[in-house]
């Protein structure tokens, strides 16, 4: 009994480094050539599934890569066993989801992250997203990661003008 126990937490222990890193193009210059970036997720319980290939965190998740953070209450990670540029494919993010990039801060009740074709977070639920007092709302947001873009429906937006003095 023991060895199984030691055997089934050895492959949750390597699932879970092969869910934490995957690759990104370092400059548009070097689009062939390839640098590994640690994506490091947290939350109080995880919860996996080898033959849907999936990974359940739950409780206070925050996943971070670079100078990106993402929170939420849950998150379903989707992944594939190929060795290709990133082994992630799909993220569900449910409540209080929150991404936060530099200044830039988005807020929504849930999201999804889509690896290909073009690497993007979709928020829906009363997403929100500011950037100092600048703030746009709207009934649904993509935000396209590496060209640092967004498209919003039924967008509202709010300008601060600072007076110079």
């Amino acid at each position: 009994m023991e060895n199984n126990s030691s055997k089934t937490s050895l492959k949750i222990m390597l699932l879970i480094m092969g869910l934490i890193v995957f690759y990104l193009p370092q400059t548009e210059a070097q689009d062939k050539k390839t640098v590994k970036e640690a994506t490091v997720i947290t939350a109080q319980t995880l919860t996996t599934d080898s033959k849907a290939k999936t990974a359940l965190f739950e409780g206070s998740v925050i996943a971070k890569k670079g100078d990106m953070t993402l929170f939420a209450d849950k998150m379903l990670v989707y992944y594939t066993d190929e060795k290709s540029s990133s082994n992630i494919k799909k993220i569900d993010a449910d409540g209080n989801v929150k991404v936060v990039k530099g200044e830039k801060v988005i807020t929504s009740s849930a999201a999804t992250y889509l690896a290909e074709p073009q690497e993007k977070i979709i928020f829906s639920g009363s997403p929100r997203a500011s950037e100092g007092e600048n703030v746009v709302t709207g009934a649904k947001m993509t935000y396209f990661l590496k060209d640092d873009h967004s498209i919003v429906e039924n967008s509202k937006v709010i300008l601060v003008n600072k007076k110079q003095e």
